[in-house]
């Protein structure tokens, strides 16, 4: 089956090198999205799909945009049967999904109709969900609507965070990808509709959402923590002082929210909305990643010490 795949991020790349290490089918071209400056001296980088498709020997497409039959000469160039997407990062255009034989297929990382939208993965974690999976599904207007093709379910540790869960959703992705072809080819097209009533929306992380709120129950600041593990990473302030934390765990205590109750070798024990967190690491403003004893040693806290100012 001749195949153009769109698709960016690392998560894409994945679902690309399986499909390529398959040799089941002729992958006529990639298209991502333009490269970005990045890094302290925000120098242009391939985009990870960009990356892997040119180790391949695969064409390369990056057009700035998809309105006004932009692609439209390459569509009827490269005449792909299917077109794969894969976390590309715009909405197709009408006549981008209309155009392919066995039309659009979209691989998204949830269990529709739960997680449509941008950060399905984070929001999954940051919500405390023990499963989460992978879909495919027909593309259709509208954010992650299309009926679904094959679901595949992939387990949520208690102490996962997005980052090893998205590596394990990326795997099934994979799976998923292939055997959806395989059915296409077996001539098996059928789908099922997704129960809106089931329906909700994972909207973009933004920086903000990292600040640690401590009026929220133990157990939800676990999870938000894990969530926005490796980015943007949850934070709070001591003495006006910003320090990330990348790991928490529910502990025995209480109080007025955001007060430490006791500052010692053991770690960092906050009063939370339910309970209280113990943060035994973090990384101060400026410095590594370090112990909280360690910080201790130069920086005293003092058992009453508001955290978040």
């Amino acid at each position: 089956m001749k195949i153009l795949f769109m698709g960016t991020p690392d998560f894409a790349r994945t679902c690309l090198e399986t499909l390529f290490e398959a040799g089941r089918d002729e992958i006529v071209g990639v298209i991502s999205q333009p490269d970005k400056p990045q890094g302290r001296h925000m120098e242009l980088r391939p985009t990870p799909v960009k990356e892997y498709a040119l180790g391949k020997g695969l064409r390369v497409f990056q057009p700035e945009t998809l309105k006004d039959n932009a692609i439209l000469p390459l569509l009827r160039e490269l005449m792909p049967e299917l077109i794969v997407v894969v976390a590309y990062g715009r909405i197709l255009p009408e006549y981008v999904l209309s155009f392919p034989k066995y039309r659009c297929v979209n691989i998204h990382a949830s269990l529709l109709p739960r997680f449509r939208g941008a950060a399905p993965i984070q929001r999954a974690v940051m919500a405390g969900d023990s499963v989460s999976g992978v879909t495919s599904m027909y593309m259709e207007k509208g954010l992650d609507v299309g009926d679904m093709i094959l679901r595949e379910e992939v387990p949520v540790g208690p102490d996962e965070t997005a980052g090893e869960l998205h590596d394990a959703l990326a795997a099934a992705g994979g799976r998923v990808l292939l055997k959806t072809v395989e059915r296409f080819r077996n001539g098996d097209f059928s789908a099922e509709k997704q129960d809106e009533a089931l329906a909700c929306y994972a909207g973009m992380l933004t920086k903000a959402e990292g600040e640690i709120d401590w009026s929220l129950p133990a157990e939800e600041i676990k999870n938000r923590v894990r969530g926005l593990n490796p980015w943007p990473m949850a934070f709070t302030f001591i003495g006006g002082r910003r320090v990330v934390i990348d790991k928490v765990f529910p502990a025995e205590g209480g109080g007025e929210s955001a007060t430490v109750i006791r500052a010692d070798g053991e770690g960092l024990l906050v009063a939370c909305g339910d309970g209280a967190i113990l943060i035994k690491e973090f990384k101060p403003e400026g410095k590594k990643k370090m112990p909280v004893s360690e910080y201790l040693r130069g920086h005293k806290i003092e058992k009453g010490t508001k955290l978040g100012i």
